[in-house]
């Protein structure tokens, strides 16, 4: 025990307080005094005391008044109350209100020591208890998620506050920065994380079906309609609604969904009554949402509905100093996947990983990372087994092929944007929605460019 632990003593008798005050500050304490409970709250507000002695009965405000109101001004220190009367009734009444415990009078100096270094021990475990659980929280909270760069951090603070919160989140960044798994997150952290995650990429749908998987359909609705279908709305009821993509949504849907979110309510197609929903919704966009907003492609009172809280998540090469780690995550992941002893990188290869621009993100570090443990010989990967897009980046297999002499921009920029879609789809091995994240486009923009250029 220390002078630094603060005890206050809150008592009408002079005496009393002048007794206490001796025995506190022999047992190595420092006393803080008060004559009532008005004055009590004062210096209880002012002097911040780790612990307080208040005795139940007197004039003006009693004892478990004052406990009422130290608690209501947000006061968290242990409260030992006093009674002459040594009455059950007012203990209990005390300790339900939040005392920590109770003394009867008269006591002991040896009593009231014992009292108190009891309560000081509890509180001190109740701290280490609340510290080991927010570390324990903090190791789930991050999981995937590798946080060193000052932006990362700040965008994973700001997850974690709002968690806690029904307030809609907006998470921009590139593809492959991880902003699925920020939003898993959010509702992990959340109070709807017993109910369920629902994520919908909304530019993977096509556009005629839209409405129906977003709010569901009863039989018969349309063609084909054969039974009644609950909608994403309905199926993230109580939880959480994951928007990916939500800058592809067309025009037409982009008002039925502000109506839902203004309402709280939706209609399934062909139904005529509505159904209120409890939706907590999350959106995410690689693109630049406020540009589009400007332009009329996105409905400025939505994104306002959408962006109550935003969060940033910068493309990896501006976080450099979160490769290391990323890369003994992937590799301790695919290594007991794969069954496959790789232990790391070498310090060459590390350099070329870390001066690397990452246009994929963390989604390219991680299928480079596996692609080369499985063709690695060694217990390491080392130089040798990165592909030559990685160790020689200014060589960009597909685009060798633009003329020197052509300086037509329209022309040029098409063969450039060919030759980008054809490295995309190798590299993801003819996936056409991995491909389409790595270009940051729709998979229905892509759909279109592979027709147009003839790259089926």
């Amino acid at each position: 025990m220390s002078a630094d632990t603060k005890i206050l003593v809150v008592d009408d008798d002079a005496g009393l307080r002048k007794s206490l005050s001796l025995i506190l500050t022999d047992g190595g304490y420092e006393v803080l005094a008060a004559s009532d409970g008005l004055e009590g709250l004062a210096v209880a507000e002012r002097e911040g005391p780790d612990l307080i002695l208040c005795d139940v009965r007197m004039p003006g405000m009693s004892g478990l008044e004052f406990l009422d109101g130290y608690r209501e001004t947000g006061g968290e220190a242990p409260v030992l109350v006093m009674t002459a009367y040594g009455s059950v009734e007012l203990a209990v009444d005390a300790v339900s209100r939040g005392a920590a415990d109770y003394l009867s009078k008269p006591f002991s100096a040896d009593e009231v020591l014992l009292r108190v270094r009891k309560t000081e021990a509890q509180r001190e475990l109740v701290q280490e208890v609340g510290r080991l659980r927010a570390e324990v929280r903090a190791d789930r909270r991050f999981g995937e998620i590798v946080a060193r760069s000052p932006a990362m951090i700040r965008a994973l603070e700001v997850a974690g506050k709002v968690a806690q919160h029904p307030s809609p989140v907006l998470i921009t960044g590139p593809s492959g920065t991880g902003k699925e798994l920020v939003a898993r997150l959010i509702h992990r952290e959340s109070s709807r994380s017993g109910a369920g995650f629902v994520p919908v990429n909304c530019g993977a749908i096509p556009e005629n079906l839209l409405e129906s998987e977003f709010f569901g359909y009863v039989k018969g609705a349309f063609s084909g309609a054969e039974r009644t279908k609950p909608g994403l709305f309905e199926m993230a009821d109580a939880g959480t609604l994951f928007l990916d993509e939500v800058g592809e949504l067309p025009a037409q849907l982009q008002v039925k969904l502000l109506r839902a979110l203004q309402e709280g309510e939706i209609r399934r197609l062909g139904d005529t009554e509505t159904r209120d929903v409890d939706v907590r919704i999350v959106a995410a966009t690689n693109r630049n949402i406020l540009e589009a907003v400007e332009e009329g492609d996105f409905r400025e009172d939505l994104y306002y509905r959408l962006a109550v809280v935003p969060i940033h998540l910068p493309p990896l090469r501006q976080r450099a100093e979160e490769i290391p780690d990323l890369v003994a995550f992937f590799i301790e992941r695919h290594r007991q996947r794969l069954g496959i002893e790789v232990s790391g990188v070498s310090p060459a290869a590390m350099e070329v990983l870390l001066a690397y621009p990452w246009p994929g993100n963390i989604r390219e570090l991680e299928n480079l990372l596996e692609q080369a443990m499985v063709l690695s010989e060694g217990p390491v990967i080392d130089l040798d087994d990165l592909p030559d897009r990685i160790r020689r980046p200014g060589a960009h297999p597909g685009l060798s092929s633009l003329s020197d002499d052509d300086l037509s921009v329209k022309r040029r920029t098409a063969e450039l944007e060919a030759g980008l879609i054809q490295r995309a789809l190798e590299r993801t091995g003819g996936n056409r929605t991995q491909a389409a994240e790595l270009l940051e486009l729709s998979p229905r923009a892509l759909r279109y460019k592979i027709q147009d250029y003839g790259l089926d």
